[in-house]
């Protein structure tokens, strides 16, 4: 296969199922996604996982959010969350936007919307209709989830209005935990790496990007760079 960043081929990674790019470091993975498949679900404690991630992720939604009002048009105030899971992130952004998420997880996505969230069952851009425009579109943990994401990304250019902004929020390859499993692998300990994959989860990880990949991706894409940084990817709390 080629690399989805620079178009050379891949080589063979660290397992049966990984791939990287010699010339710009991109990784993939040949993982299969299984979505709203039950028994891919069985082995998941959604109560638990929930509970473990709620004020991490609550935390980092709101310096987001904060971003999202910085960059976002004058006047803008259409924000789509992609993925948005439990809405944790249309919460935080209900006071300052006009929310709507999307969730493929039919049963996640349902839990969300009983709490009165606007959320779409079913995936981007085919749940949106032909005329629903945004000024932030947000994907929080989900860009690398994406098998053909160089047309997801594409669609995100299509569907914001001018001056409009895209917000990805995804682990980094040139992260000390990913590293850390890398190398783990060497040593014959392939668990942390599956991990960081999310090899066993109905929605592995398809992808891994560093900052410089990353934004040559999306610049094939139309979109420039603006502001990056850091969130914390632990918590003392959960």
């Amino acid at each position: 296969m080629n690399c989805v960043v620079c178009h050379h081929t891949v080589r063979h990674g660290l397992t049966g199922w990984h791939t990287q790019c010699p010339h710009c470091r991109y990784e993939a993975a040949a993982l299969q996604v299984s979505i709203n498949v039950p028994q891919a679900h069985t082995a998941i404690d959604e109560e638990a996982r929930e509970a473990s991630l709620k004020a991490l992720r609550q935390a980092n939604f709101a310096e987001i959010v904060a971003h999202a009002r910085t960059f976002a048009p004058p006047g803008g105030r259409r924000l789509l969350d992609v993925g948005s899971a439990h809405g944790w992130l249309l919460e935080a952004a209900t006071p300052t936007f006009d929310v709507l998420g999307i969730e493929p997880d039919a049963t996640i996505g349902a839990k969300a919307a009983m709490r009165g969230i606007p959320v779409r069952q079913g995936y981007f851009p085919d749940a949106l209709q032909a005329h629903e425009k945004f000024d932030v579109i947000v994907f929080n943990d989900v860009i690398e989830h994406i098998p053909d994401i160089g047309s997801a990304l594409r669609a995100c250019h299509e569907r914001l209005n001018p001056g409009g902004i895209l917000i990805l929020n995804l682990p980094n390859s040139r992260g000390f935990f990913y590293r850390l499993s890398k190398l783990l692998v060497r040593l014959r300990r392939d668990g942390p790496f599956e991990r960081m994959w999310q090899k066993s989860l109905p929605s592995p990880h398809l992808h891994y990007f560093d900052n410089e990949n990353l934004t040559r991706l999306l610049a094939d894409a139309g979109f420039s760079l603006v502001f990056s940084r850091e969130l914390p990817a632990l918590r003392a709390q959960g």
